[in-house]
């Protein structure tokens, strides 16, 4: 469906609205404290009960728009939940890609949290890597470890930024993880009712802008960060 995300044309949610957050189970659930997702089933009204409760189940008929759109789009897939989250059963996984397999034309958007998930999976099924596959990982902080290396486009989306970033966590250091795997960095700020509580500073932006410039990897703030970034503001893609 048409979305307000500013760095995709269209959202798809074959797994419905809903996720149990990293770490978390459908009986210890642990929704993410900035999850915009939960935040939206909750005030939005839906046919679909399960939506509301934000829990992940399939609504597999909505990847039939797939090959109705003719013309590409670039489509961020389960926007609404975590296709690589440990509770997804591989046969859901499999149905998605299958999907995505048979509607080339597009491209598609892949985003976790559960990055150890994904890399396994790149393993274990050869997930694809033609330049319609873009696959990414979640971080607010600098604590956020990942590893990569499983797949041709990484990109990393920082958002919401909780704190400096001038140097990611990620074992290795940020630049040299930016010159081996990364391919694209976006970065936003806190949004909804906590965004007083978590204003980025601009030399955070600035911090991680100058990174990507050095690696020459495409930046993109989201609309978020317009106000404070002013002339410095920039919305690119690698593609």
């Amino acid at each position: 469906m048409p979305t307000r995300i500013e760095w995709t044309q269209e959202t798809l949610n074959p797994l419905g609205w809903g996720c149990y957050g990293p770490g978390g189970t459908k009986e210890k659930p642990k929704v993410c404290e900035y999850c915009y997702a939960e935040r939206i089933a909750k005030r939005n009204m839906r046919d679909c009960e399960l939506c509301r409760q934000f829990v992940p189940h399939t609504h597999f008929e909505q990847l039939d728009k797939l090959k109705q759109w003719k013309k590409p789009r670039t489509i961020f897939v389960q926007s609404m939940g975590d296709l690589f989250h440990d509770a997804i059963p591989d046969e859901w996984i499999k149905a998605v890609f299958e999907a995505c397999g048979a509607a080339p034309w597009h491209r598609y958007l892949l985003l976790s949290k559960n990055h150890s998930r994904l890399v396994r999976l790149a393993n274990d099924y050869a997930l694809p890597q033609s330049n319609n596959y873009w696959y990414g990982t979640t971080i607010t902080r600098n604590q956020d470890n990942y590893v990569w290396g499983a797949t041709n486009n990484f990109f990393v989306s920082v958002e919401p930024i909780l704190e400096d970033m001038s140097r990611l966590n990620s074992g290795i250091d940020y630049l040299g993880a930016l010159d081996a795997n990364i391919k694209w960095v976006i970065v936003g700020a806190m949004t909804g009712t906590e965004a007083k509580k978590h204003q980025p500073k601009r030399e955070w932006i600035e911090n991680i802008a100058a990174q990507c410039r050095a690696a020459n990897v495409p930046l993109f703030m989201k609309n978020s960060l317009r106000g404070l970034m002013g002339d410095a503001f920039a919305q690119e893609t690698p593609w």
